[in-house]
């Protein structure tokens, strides 16, 4: 029984030197076998995503060039005058930067040679300067379009020579402009003290549009007080008083402007009533510069015209008035006599009598603009134009 057990020891010893070794060698070259399969199975993935991600960007790049020639047809559809976009040689990236560097320097030179080349005056414009200045000082044909009065002239009165037209001998209503008409004919009737009071009655009333003032009925001013503020501030009321006050009385204050307008050589001019309020009030924006010439004479027209604000004394308190002209408050522009005039029929009107330079007269009259930021607007552009085109 012990050799037995002997035996079965000796045995078991020889199994665990002689065959547990094979066996470990087996399994550690299954492993390896598995490791390289393994390995050869995600080289073969990784090849077939390659495959695929370049075959994407391929098919990526054609659908580029598929878009960027039919944007280039249609480019050419719209624009046929453009000129084909040349393509970059395939020589590497180097050539492509030099190339279009090269490109840019030409394209940026040929921009700057069109600049710099003079554009031809418009032959509505008429002017004792070189014409090549008018487009360098922004007044091209592009930005004439984007002046929003319908009616425009502007006269060198210098020379007498009309620079800008449009539409200058339509006839249109004037609206508050015939303020001015109201202010000469009241200061050429010399028997009007100008420090007596004149009082607000009913008969000044608005009965046409209805339009509000902060005269009421009874308040007293000066003579010149009325003046001041019709001009300043267009108050209506004052205007209607001041006519009322005419000897002859209204009838024949109407009478009086129609007989000076025609004085002043204004053929297709008339006026029915002095606030402007009616839209029977008309004229040209070419007469209309007639009228700013005699107003620009009187030394009151001017100053009150131009002056930004006034606070004046009805007999029952006081009233403060700024001018309605936001170029003259502002202090946007030099000049010696204003008006501004608004009815829904005209639309927003505007006169000026420029000092360019502070010494040269231009006189600027403007009617039919749709806001009042757009007659402002185009008086600063035309202000501005002028300052860089004339000496």
């Amino acid at each position: 029984m012990f050799r037995t057990q002997q035996s079965r020891s000796g045995n078991d010893l020889r199994f665990s030197l002689l065959i547990l070794p094979g066996l470990r060698r087996a399994g550690m070259v299954v492993r390896l076998l598995m490791c390289s399969v393994l390995l050869l199975a995600l080289t073969a993935l990784s090849g077939k995503f390659g495959e695929a991600q370049a075959a994407g960007s391929t098919a990526g790049k054609h659908r580029a060039a598929s878009s960027g020639a039919k944007g280039r047809h249609r480019s050419v559809r719209k624009k046929a005058a453009l000129p084909a976009k040349a393509r970059t040689p395939a020589r590497g990236r180097r050539h492509g930067r030099a190339a279009a560097v090269v490109a840019g320097a030409t394209a940026a030179t040929a921009a700057a040679a069109v600049a710099a080349s003079p554009a031809a005056p418009a032959k509505a414009i008429t002017t004792n300067t070189k014409p090549e200045l008018l487009p360098r000082c922004g007044f091209t044909e592009a930005s004439r379009r984007h002046i929003f009065s319908r009616g425009v002239y502007v006269l060198d009165e210098e020379t007498n020579t009309p620079l800008f037209e449009r539409n200058a001998d339509t006839v249109a209503p004037i609206a508050s402009v015939t303020k001015l008409m109201t202010a000469i004919v009241w200061l050429d009737q010399k028997s009007l003290p100008m420090a007596n009071r004149l009082e607000v009655t009913e008969d000044d009333l608005d009965n046409l549009k209805f339009t509000h003032s902060r005269l009421n009925v009874g308040a007293s001013l000066s003579r010149a007080d009325m003046l001041h503020i019709a001009l300043m501030s267009s108050e209506n009321r004052a205007a209607a008083a001041m006519s009322r006050d005419y000897p002859g009385g209204r009838p024949a204050f109407i009478a009086a402007m129609n007989a000076r307008a025609q004085a002043l050589g204004m053929p297709h001019t008339h006026f029915e009533n002095a606030t402007g309020l009616s839209p029977e009030n008309v004229s040209t924006p070419r007469e209309l510069a007639e009228l700013v010439k005699a107003a620009n004479r009187y030394q009151l027209i001017r100053n009150d015209s131009l002056d930004k604000q006034k606070i004046i004394n009805i007999g029952r308190g006081q009233l403060q008035y700024i001018n309605s002209n936001r170029l003259i408050r502002y202090g946007q522009v030099n000049a010696t006599v204003q008006k501004t005039g608004f009815i829904n029929e005209s639309g927003h009107n505007m006169v000026l009598r420029l000092l360019v330079h502070d010494r040269r007269p231009v006189i600027v009259t403007m009617l039919g603009s749709g806001t009042a930021d757009g007659s402002r607007l185009d008086g600063v552009r035309i202000a501005k134009w002028l300052n860089c085109s004339l000496n």
